[in-house]
């Protein structure tokens, strides 16, 4: 057999193993389980030195779409929710931020990661948005990824406790979102086009995270304007978690597998702290606008944006609010990032 035939029955098992690990978990509720089952196959395949590698234009693909993603969330509510109460809300996501910087300093300070890791791997935003950033600023991003999605999993297991525990036992959450595979073709082709159009703009104009950050931009705009509808089928969403969870698993090698696991009791710790700090600023939500705890406590949680959103339809909570405060975090971490991260190398 030829080494090209290996690479073939190579990349067949990784397709094939991704799909059953991404199937079963999706049956098991877990959030972002497209993302998180390939990721998994594809470590077990680069610790086993497999010699798979995914091309870089394919990474810069999910980013742009990811990109749009976020754009998709701002949705009108969002906004108006966002200037009812902006002034309360801007200093909660601020305390938010400063909480996960404080918790990357930590970690650098009294731990063995290095300070743009850290500092990425403790930010409290969209889990693979920080990864994507922390790729493009020098980070590594497999180290990233497994501190994001550890938290990840703590804190969707946490929120879906806090909703029973509030709610009662009767509070059921959907294993799903309900999803329609047929979209209309224009919309779905200008989403594609500023897909496209932003991730070339970001990576010729050299804007750090550009092939994110511009069409995030762009379709933000665009959507708010009433020109554009943002059209993201499962199917395109599926493709590009797959790649970026391929990109980051493959990336993995036996020596920085076993790093990360000699430090999970230090970022099992951080995580912990990290949502306690959290939690804090989920009981001043709820002193100063008087929302229920529930509400405060999703809005606040450093969890993946998506996973939290499954968790808020599901239990009736303020779903615009949370959604509000969660996108406004987003934006606020990915503006500031690189400048606390390089904080944190500096001084800690």
């Amino acid at each position: 057999m030829t080494r090209r035939h290996r690479q073939l029955g190579r990349w067949a098992a990784l397709a094939g193993l991704s799909l059953v690990v991404s199937a079963g978990l999706h049956w098991a509720a877990f959030p972002a389980a497209l993302l998180l089952g390939p990721m998994l196959v594809a470590i077990a395949f680069g610790v086993g030195g497999s010699e798979l590698a995914l091309p870089r234009w394919l990474f810069v693909g999910a980013q742009a779409v990811i990109g749009c993603l976020v754009a998709r969330a701002l949705t009108m509510s969002i906004l108006a929710t966002l200037a009812d109460d902006w002034a309360i809300m801007l200093t909660i996501v601020c305390t938010t931020v400063l909480a996960g910087g404080l918790v990357g300093w930590i970690l650098v300070k009294f731990g063995a990661l290095p300070g743009t890791t850290a500092a990425w791997g403790s930010s409290p935003g969209a889990a693979s948005a920080m990864v994507v950033m922390a790729e493009e600023f020098g980070a590594d991003a497999r180290l990233v990824a497994f501190m994001q999605y550890l938290r990840v999993v703590i804190v969707v297991m946490s929120a879906s406790l806090a909703s029973r525990l509030l709610l009662g036992a009767g509070a059921v959450l959907p294993s799903a979102t309900e999803t329609s595979f047929a979209v209309p073709l224009v919309p779905l082709l200008e989403t594609l086009a500023i897909a496209a159009a932003g991730a070339l703009a970001g990576r010729y104009l050299r804007i750090p995270a550009g092939s994110m950050l511009v069409p995030m931009i762009i379709g933000a705009g665009l959507q708010g304007s009433g020109l554009v509808v943002i059209t993201l089928p499962p199917w395109l969403l599926g493709l590009s978690y797959l790649t970026l969870g391929w990109y980051i698993g493959l990336g993995f090698t036996r020596t920085v597998l076993m790093y990360a696991l000699r430090a999970l009791p230090q970022l099992l710790l951080s995580t912990f702290l990290l949502i306690g700090l959290c939690a804090v600023s989920a009981w001043l939500l709820t002193l100063f606008i008087h929302t229920d705890g529930l509400t405060a406590y999703l809005a606040t949680s450093p969890g993946g944006l998506d996973s939290v959103t499954v968790i808020a339809v599901g239990s009736g909570a303020d779903t615009p609010f949370v959604l509000a405060v969660q996108t406004l975090r987003l934006f606020i971490v990915l503006l500031t990032g690189p400048q606390i991260a390089k904080f944190i190398s500096h001084y800690a």
